[in-house]
């Protein structure tokens, strides 16, 4: 089997390597040729997760995206959401013909407001059956220290995704398999919004307390919008066999809310201490999904119809201008 990965930020180099330390060789893309002479030299990837090493001879690096693909038989996509479209606006329509796809990806296209599999039906034909989700509880620094973590892989093909997830199983890497797979990455957008929200309400200077009942409510309120997602698309029966309590959905949305490495709990911290989104993006320096994707749920709830009142105060903060104080008098009261 031959994996290509297509981004070369913190989570895809975190994939490459799992991948690579169990024995498989990479056709790896990255944009800036910089960077590629950069690894070839130092053997990590200096700009993101720099204290993970790779062995060269299973590295091919390339900034020719038609080649990576055209030589690999997975793809794993992990560039953020925000720049998916022009990465691949690259390719030729039949060019991931034949080619299982495993989507690293936390958030939502922006520009049609889709998720990646929905991107990739209408312009490249990928049938749902041959894509698959890779997803947390994982941050990528505790990847690179090898400290034990837990990926969930999701597929409506559950054996196929089973026979995936072999690859990345290690000493420091378990696996799950589920067939979520459109729940699952909603859960990975909402999460994001929810962890920027318990940033700004660090940065507001709400203590632990508040943050206990505050992400205690967003699970339930994520729990609600997936119900409401799925009963549209699902069976009641299938409905029930899904556990919102399981890693791939409560496990990461507390490690996001909670953990000093999580880039969105970094800038909503920064947006409850007074900064403007534009001087929070620049201070961060990296993409926080949970910014567009507050915009982006908000648009899928229009047909949705669930109850999610905490995304759509964290929306109105980000997008609206409402006061950061403000909104979280509001959400003060919504929480039980």
């Amino acid at each position: 089997m031959q994996f290509g990965m297509i981004g070369s930020g913190s989570w895809a180099t975190a994939l490459a390597k799992i991948l690579t330390d169990n024995g498989n060789t990479i056709h790896w893309w990255m944009r800036n040729a910089d960077n590629i002479t950069y690894m070839q030299k130092r053997r990590h990837n200096a700009p993101y997760l720099s204290g993970a090493y790779f062995n060269q001879q299973q590295l091919n690096l390339n900034n020719n995206l038609s080649e990576v693909v055209q030589n690999s038989d997975v793809l794993v996509i992990a560039v953020p959401s925000a720049y998916i479209e022009d990465a691949l606006s690259q390719l030729n329509k039949d060019a991931l013909k034949g080619k299982k796809i495993i989507s690293a990806i936390k958030g939502i296209l922006p520009t049609d407001n889709l998720l990646l599999n929905d991107y990739l039906i209408k312009n490249f034909d990928v049938a749902l059956t041959e894509y698959f989700t890779v997803l947390g509880p994982c941050h990528a620094e505790e990847v690179a220290a090898e400290k034990l973590s837990y990926l969930t892989f999701s597929g409506i093909d559950e054996n196929t995704a089973k026979s995936l997830s072999v690859y990345f199983s290690t000493e420091y890497i378990n696996t799950i398999v589920n067939h979520d797979v459109i729940g699952v990455q909603y859960a990975a957008v909402l999460k994001n919004i929810y962890a920027l929200g318990a940033g700004i309400a660090h940065g507001l200077d709400y203590g632990d307390n508040f943050q206990s009942v505050y992400i205690a409510n967003a699970a339930s309120e994520m729990a609600t919008f997936l119900k409401r997602l799925v009963w549209s698309k699902e069976t009641e029966e299938e409905q029930r066999t899904i556990n919102y309590n399981a890693s791939v959905y409560l496990g990461d949305l507390l490690v996001t809310c909670y953990s000093l490495y999580s880039r969105n709990r970094t800038f909503g911290n920064m947006i409850g201490k007074g900064y403007s989104v534009k001087s929070a993006q620049l201070e961060i320096n990296m993409v926080a999904e949970g910014y567009n994707a507050s915009k982006c749920v908000h648009k899928t709830n229009l047909s949705v119809q669930a109850e999610i009142p905490i995304v759509t105060t964290i929306y109105q903060i980000l997008w609206e201008q409402l006061p950061a104080d403000e909104g979280f008098k509001i959400i003060e009261g919504l929480l039980v």
